[in-house]
């Protein structure tokens, strides 16, 4: 809960000092936590491991594109809100339920034969952590501070 807090007290700082610049400080963070579903994800998993993996059905690789795009637009359409509308904390939500989706898939893959190791076995970790695990528990980590501090402000 370090990262929340840090997240947190740097938005209040910010905030309290200047609104405008508070919340351009914000929306950064956010714009850095949507990041992950709305560019990294798609640019990972377009290529041969996922959606032209020959291997795979080509419904699931429908299913695949078909998820891309919409967790790359729901992450956009909450920036929108966020930047555009003042909504933040539905910003947040909308992030956290992305970024919480995925954990859940991984949490249950076993139920399902799911995994984080590609077809040929290769997985990319750092410590024997999955990538996709860190970026987005960070991802996670990160929506939640904002999401304290949008409703400690309101």
């Amino acid at each position: 809960m370090r990262l929340v807090d840090t997240v947190y007290r740097e938005g209040q700082r910010l905030g309290v000092a200047d609104r405008r610049e508070g919340l351009s400080m914000r929306l950064f963070w956010l714009a850095l936590c949507l990041a992950p579903v709305t560019v990294l994800v798609p640019i990972l998993e377009v290529g041969p491991t996922h959606v032209f993996n020959p291997a795979w059905p080509g419904h699931a690789r429908l299913h695949e594109v078909w998820q891309l795009i919409t967790n790359s637009a729901l992450a956009l359409f909450a920036f929108w809100l966020a930047w555009r509308r003042g909504l933040e904390r539905i910003a947040c939500g909308i992030g956290l339920i992305q970024c919480l989706g995925f954990l859940a898939a991984l949490a249950l893959s076993p139920l399902y034969g799911g995994t984080m190791r590609h077809a040929d076995g290769t997985e990319l970790a750092v410590g024997g952590i999955n990538v996709a695990v860190i970026v987005i528990g960070l991802s996670t980590i990160g929506l939640l501070g904002l999401l304290r501090g949008a409703f400690k402000h309101r």
